[in-house]
């Protein structure tokens, strides 16, 4: 696919938002990717994940063998879904649980946890993402594989917020899309300063 029409996928179905939002980096920004609203065709969908997949085998740097992809829910659960399909294998997914203490809003943090599903020591496993700022979720997960003994060979993601900046160590990043919106601090941002309130997109 050409990055035309990838980007005609993400406005044709609504994924690209423009308005006032706070990510869940805490940072604010005039444009959204709500990639959920570009999972609902599951045939967009397929053929969106399917580029980026096939990007990732055609490197060469998956290794010979992939047991699994693992995403954070739950924005990542359809994209590894996709991604499953593609390298056929199986997919499961972390989940949010409380975590100690509380965020800067004054409500519980929040932890990923791998609840229904176990990884098997030396499995090794495809990390997929809807989008990437700066990659904590992705974090989290690629933290709890590695735990539990598996590797993680690449992390697949549709939208690289971040422009290719964020890094996982020496773990490849392949992303079917790589933007840089601009952001601000809470306490920068103009659209707050102009005494608007931003949303939550997803929330």
């Amino acid at each position: 696919m050409t990055q035309k029409q990838i980007l005609d996928a993400f406005k044709e179905t609504g994924a690209l938002l423009e308005g006032h939002f706070e990510l869940r980096s805490k940072l604010h920004s005039d444009r959204y990717f709500q990639c959920a609203n570009v999972l609902r065709y599951p045939r967009v969908a397929e053929k969106l994940c399917r580029a980026v997949t096939r990007e990732a085998v055609k490197s060469g740097k998956l290794g010979k063998r992939i047991d699994g992809v693992v995403s954070p829910a739950v924005g990542g659960i359809l994209v590894g879904h996709e991604v499953a399909r593609e390298l056929n294998v199986k997919c499961i997914f972390a989940e949010k649980v409380q975590g100690e203490g509380v965020d800067a809003t004054g409500k519980p943090n929040t932890v990923l946890a791998m609840r229904r599903f176990k990884i098997k020591k030396g499995e090794r496993y495809v990390v997929a993402e809807d989008v990437i700022t700066k990659g904590g979720r992705v974090q989290e997960t690629i933290d709890l594989v590695k735990a539990a003994g598996g590797i993680v060979a690449a992390v697949v993601v549709l939208v690289d917020r971040s422009s290719g900046k964020v890094k996982f160590g020496r773990i490849p990043v392949f992303s079917l899309m790589q933007m840089t919106p601009q952001t601000w601090e809470p306490c920068d941002c103009p659209m707050c300063k102009a005494g608007g309130k931003p949303v939550h997109p997803g929330s």
